[in-house]
């Protein structure tokens, strides 16, 4: 009757340890999944198109530290240089996309990257396209521009103009039609 007590006694001891080193497993197994979500730099994706729906290109928002960077790649899209802009609302209504609004400006600045009293959070170089419509462009914004604002409640659009940007004419830097649009989506 003893050895069964110790039998028992050491069944019991090894089915907790087992038990213990299991659970373990699991809560570290959790940790690390959630330092690796938490470690996933936060992006967002803006496909964009044209007014008739063909496709220009993307462009791609990404958290780095306490700025946001705008990768840049266009497609199909006229060549020579064009104003391109991060605008204050989530939508691409073509064909004039005017439902993405004026450039983002939380901190109520003037627009332009040349303008003395600092630009606006959406402004940025003019991108250039190439003779066979492509084109890149990589830029971290100003004018108080922050990943949680840009994927604020109404989101944010993204916008390729048909001409230049003057980067020193409020509102808009006289760069003219909006040819491109795409919202920005977490990705």
């Amino acid at each position: 009757m003893r050895s069964i007590t110790i039998t028992t006694g050491a069944f019991l001891t090894l089915a907790l340890a087992a038990c213990g080193s299991s659970n373990e497993g699991a809560q570290d197994e959790t940790t690390d999944t959630a330092a690796t979500e938490s470690a996933a730099p936060m992006m967002a994706v803006a496909t964009l198109q044209t007014a008739d729906g063909q496709p220009a290109g993307m462009a791609t928002a990404t958290a780095a530290g306490d700025q946001v960077l705008i990768s840049l790649q266009v497609q199909n899209l006229p060549a020579g240089e064009h104003g391109v802009h991060v605008h204050t609302t989530g939508s691409c209504e073509a064909p004039t996309f005017e439902s993405a609004g004026p450039h983002w400006n939380p901190g109520n600045q003037t627009h332009g990257l040349e303008a003395p009293e600092g630009q606006h959070a959406g402004d940025m170089p003019n991108l250039t396209v190439a003779e066979d419509g492509t084109g890149t462009l990589e830029y971290t914004l100003g004018g108080g521009a922050t990943f949680e604002g840009l994927m604020d409640a109404d989101g944010s659009a993204f916008m390729v103009h048909a001409g230049p940007d003057d980067q020193m004419t409020d509102p808009s830097g006289n760069s003219g039609d909006r040819i491109a649009c795409g919202v920005f989506q977490a990705s």
